[in-house]
Formats: structure tokens, sequence, C-alpha cells
């Protein structure tokens, strides 16, 4: 199979508000909308698109009419400290602090309207120690 696009499809109570919160907060821009479904586009070095639907509606099958639950999307940036200032000052919901993983990441976890995690992470050396210990 080749693919010519792929992105995530995110069930969503209001999917107006939820866009709103993307483009407001992470600059994405919207390629086409409607009032059940919205789709996005990030802008990223590469390709990034994400879309929303309404989770009521009818084209999803009966058994997937529900929002989407158990998921993160990671967005790698170049300072989160940063990041995790604007966010915090903007009133996005801190789901978990800043703070440095020892495998080497340094990143804050906020939530979305519909509560969608959201991992904004920097890349960073990892620990020396923790390292030497995976490799040994």
């Amino acid at each position: 199979m080749k693919f010519t696009s792929m992105f995530p499809l995110i069930h969503v109570g209001d999917v107006t508000a939820t866009a709103d919160f993307y483009r407001r907060h992470f600059g994405f821009t919207s390629v086409f909308e409607s009032d059940w479904y919205m789709h996005l586009r990030g802008d990223a070095e590469g390709l990034f698109e994400m879309a929303l639907i309404d989770y009521t509606h009818d084209s999803i099958p009966e058994a997937g009419r529900q929002p989407t639950t158990g998921f993160i999307l990671s967005f790698y940036v170049e300072d989160a400290t940063a990041e995790a200032k604007r966010l915090e000052a903007e009133g996005v919901t801190i789901a978990q602090p800043l703070r440095d993983e020892l495998f080497g990441q340094r990143h804050v976890i906020v939530a979305d309207p519909n509560g969608i995690l959201i991992d904004v992470i920097q890349a960073i050396d990892p620990d020396p120690a923790w390292l030497a210990a995976q490799q040994g």
C-alpha cells in the first residue's frame, strides 16, 4: 500500500472550539471546515495534519461514536521551557508540569478542551548513568 496522506482523526464534542484551541495555541490553520469536521495543518518542518470530527456524526460506525480517549499528541519544539511558560500564560490546562526525563526529554504535557493530552517535547541529552545502564 502506498499512502498519499496520514493523519489522526480525533473524535470531539465541539469541533469549532477544539479547532480554535489548536489554531490559537499551536498555530494550526484550517484546510477544510464544516460544522461537523475540520481538517487542520500545522506549521512544522514536515507536513503535519490532523482532523477533528463530531463524534456523533453518522459517518462514524455506531461502535466508534464516542470521544477519543487514551491518546497523546507529541509536538517536538526547540524550547519546551519557553513553550510551557507561554501555554501556561495563555491559560492552557497543564496536565504535567515541565520536567526533564533521564532518557533525554524536557517536556510539559497540556490538555485540549476535550482532555486530549499534548506532550510538548524538547530533545535533551540523556543522563549518562541512565544511558550506560541501558547499554549494559
